[in-house]
């Protein structure tokens, strides 16, 4: 078995409308009947996590704020893997009328309208930030954190090489974490500059693209589907 893990993006590739299909979850448990490992590597806040996907204990491990924390689904122990933005940021956003404002342990996000107020806000406090973007979202994070790094950290901790990882995501924030993974997987519903670097692109959206991905590892662990450079047969 090359492929020991699995690593995958959650809104727009597991989930549609924020939510995980009982055919996915079907194909989630099938994999790790296996003997493979699953990853989660979101931009999403644990909590809310938690409270849309309650199959995350299916996972190894998960990780989440775009790679700012990681969460152990087996112990229920999170922690940070980077220092949060000094509050005067979040403040200074909320005075300049930013709505949505999402803040978690690390991560700040808003939507893309407002990119022009945040990076003002960044060079009026004088701090070194990085904005990622994500389908219409802006995530404000400290420099070097993103899906890449937490799920190398991720990797470290459970004794498993990149190269023995299949990543699939969807977004311009999956471009990092799947250029570290041994096979990098698009959806059929990702931004055209991730699939024109994927190894693969499924023949379907989000979840039933998944499947593909799985019906695919569990056949021949990619063998073919990379002989033939396409999932899905033919």
């Amino acid at each position: 078995m090359q492929y020991r893990v699995l690593a995958a993006d959650y809104d727009g590739t597991l989930a549609q409308d924020g939510a995980v299909d009982k055919p996915t979850v079907d194909a989630l448990e099938r994999l790790k009947a296996s003997g493979r490992l699953l990853v989660l590597v979101t931009g999403r806040r644990l909590e809310e996590l938690l409270d849309v996907f309650p199959q995350l204990n299916l996972f190894e491990s998960a990780v989440v704020e775009n790679g700012a924390v990681l969460y152990s689904p087996a112990t229920a122990a999170d922690r940070r893997l980077a220092d949060a933005p000094h509050p005067a940021f979040a403040e200074l956003l909320r005075r300049s009328g930013v709505t949505p404002l999402v803040e978690g342990r690390v991560i700040v996000a808003t939507t893309d309208e407002h990119r022009d107020t945040v990076l003002a806000a960044i060079e009026e406090l004088g701090l070194e930030l990085q904005l990622i973007f994500n389908k219409g979202a802006v995530m404000v994070l400290p420099p070097g954190v993103n899906k890449a790094s937490g799920l190398l950290t991720a990797l470290g901790e459970m004794g498993v090489s990149p190269e023995n990882v299949v990543g699939v995501g969807d977004a311009e924030n999956d471009h990092s974490f799947l250029a570290a993974c041994g096979c990098s997987v698009a959806v059929h519903n990702a931004l055209g500059a991730l699939m024109e670097k994927a190894h693969l692109v499924t023949r379907s959206d989000a979840g039933e693209g998944v499947i593909e991905l799985i019906d695919a590892l569990l056949e021949d662990d990619l063998a073919g589907a990379l002989e033939r450079g396409a999932l899905g047969g033919g």
